[in-house]
């Protein structure tokens, strides 16, 4: 009958080459292999001929050979010592020296090399507590390391969760700390997010196998399983948002920390996709429903809270000089807009769309389109977002809220052409009102129609005028040298047929600018 190894300890593990390198133990490897895989876990002292039942596997056995019988056959003694060994998971055999052997058997080290298990000559001078010691104080080290390397891993992933694009930034950390692949898999199974090297496709199918497992997250299924394919260590964790998401972990190799690190990561992006199943919820779906079912939003808003609220709109900021003239015009809606900076996706995803309103504090976001919407409440001031650009209405009653979400709109227009992070509804009445919407369009069409196919005349040109004319200002805007800015505005002058010095004919283009 053949005994199963008993399993590794949960305990640091410690280089074999690590403590062959300490000079104040003299250790010396005489056999078996010696490679950087060789690691121990604890040191243990027995001079038993059988000493099977007294390993829990990973130790570094010491044995002064008092257990040696005289025989005339020890060959046959020493496999069977070393085989037994192997059998119950030891890692390593130190043999002292002295007082009862002046030298290792010659027969010990040969079962040894048939065996794989290294084995340490400890020279008479080196007592077995103080390699017991040096084993400690190396555990000791790794543990430091490893808390050093959870800690700083925690630190890096809660600041990527505090960026504009989380859910990307938290998989992109994760992958990096832990080596592999990190995926998000969404409540139908699909991979919605993903990170890292990308794995074998072999891989990638038992990763998505085990995100089925882990799927239910309830009484009925398990919250976290591991599997190994390929030599790929894989792991998947059901997100306690009860919304079915899945992370999957896939690595070459499997440290200590590794399970804890992934753990943070599954808990942060937890908090990232979930929706609170909270009396405020409730409220926010009874509210929805009442205004599909045609309630006046008057009637519902006290579900919502007390007190007026604004509404925001934001955009993408630009990835290159032309890219705002290439975006479509917001459409209005009584909500917050906001789209995210060149390095997220061109359009916001629902994820990043909720990561806004939850710093602008409120759940009441519409992701529709290129333009993100949120409705919040007018006793927190919206202050500016990293990534995002937002035009803020003044603070409205429910019945006010279309009015709102003009303001917003006109709001998010003024900040795009000004390059402002932000920019709040001004109350004061303007000439730009006196003119209908769609008459304001159509003369801007007209207006500007000589650099509709130049977009890049077209934004210096609403950059140059939002900046009062000033070459250097703009040239810093837009990142080219001034010179190119005097030759584009003299060219938008050129094609457009007009003074660009006559201050009638900048207000003219300034209003046709705001409407194109």
């Amino acid at each position: 009958m053949v005994n199963s190894p008993a399993p590794v300890p949960p305990t640091p593990p410690v280089p074999l080459s690590a403590l062959l390198a300490r000079e104040d133990l003299a250790l010396r490897r005489i056999a078996g292999p010696g490679g950087a895989d060789v690691v121990i876990h604890w040191a243990h002292t027995s001079e038993m001929a059988d000493p099977y039942p007294y390993l829990l596997g990973g130790e570094l056995l010491l044995t002064a050979g008092v257990q040696i019988p005289d025989a005339s056959a020890p060959d046959a003694f020493f496999d069977a010592y070393v085989a037994r060994i192997v059998a119950a998971g030891g890692a390593a055999l130190g043999f002292g020296l002295a007082p009862v052997h002046e030298r290792v058997p010659r027969a010990l080290a040969a079962a040894c090399d048939t065996h794989g298990l290294p084995l340490l000559e400890v020279p008479p001078q080196t007592t077995f507590s103080a390699v017991a010691r040096a084993v400690w104080q190396l555990m000791a080290q790794a543990r430091l390391a490893e808390l050093r390397r959870v800690t700083e891993a925690q630190l890096s992933l809660a600041a990527a969760a505090a960026r504009p694009d989380p859910v990307p930034s938290v998989l992109r950390r994760l992958a990096q700390r832990l080596g592999g692949h990190a995926v998000l898999h969404g409540p139908d199974g699909t991979p919605i997010a993903a990170a890292g090297r990308e794995p074998a496709p072999a891989v990638r199918e038992a990763l998505a196998e085990l995100a089925r497992v882990v799927r239910p997250a309830g009484p009925a299924g398990p919250s976290s399983a591991t599997d190994t394919v390929a030599g790929t260590h894989l792991s998947a964790y059901a997100l306690g948002s009860g919304a079915g998401f899945v992370l999957g972990v896939a690595a070459g190799r499997r440290e200590a920390g590794d399970p804890t690190i992934a753990s943070v990561g599954a808990v942060l992006l937890s908090l990232l996709t979930g929706e609170h199943q909270s009396a405020a919820g409730a409220a926010r779906s009874s509210a929805l429903v009442r205004l599909l079912l045609g309630a006046a939003p008057e009637t519902v808003a006290p579900l919502l809270g007390d007190g007026d609220w604004f509404v925001v709109h934001a955009s993408p900021k630009p990835r290159e000089p032309s890219a705002a003239h290439r975006s479509r015009e917001p459409q209005a809606s009584p909500a917050a807009h906001a789209s995210p900076e060149p390095h997220m996706p061109g359009s916001p995803g629902a994820l990043a769309a909720a990561a806004l309103g939850a710093a602008l504090g409120s759940p009441l976001v519409d992701a529709a389109g290129e333009v993100v919407r949120v409705l919040a409440p007018a006793d927190r001031e919206p202050a500016p977002v990293p990534g995002w650009t937002l035009g803020v209405s003044a603070p409205a009653a429910p019945q006010e809220w279309p009015a709102a979400d003009a303001q917003a709109a006109r709001a998010l227009a003024r900040a795009r052409a000004a390059r402002a992070p932000l920019v709040r509804h001004d109350p004061r009445p303007g000439l730009s009102r006196l003119v209908p919407e769609a008459e304001a369009r159509a003369h801007a069409r007209t207006l500007l129609a000589p650099l509709d196919s130049r977009p890049a005349l077209l934004d210096t040109l609403r950059t140059w005028l939002s900046l009062h004319g000033s070459w250097d200002r703009t040239a810093v805007a837009l990142g080219v040298h001034r010179n190119t800015v005097r030759q584009r505005v003299a060219r938008c002058a050129l094609l457009l047929d007009t003074d660009l010095d006559d201050a009638d004919a900048r207000m003219e283009l300034w209003f046709a600018l705001r409407h194109h």
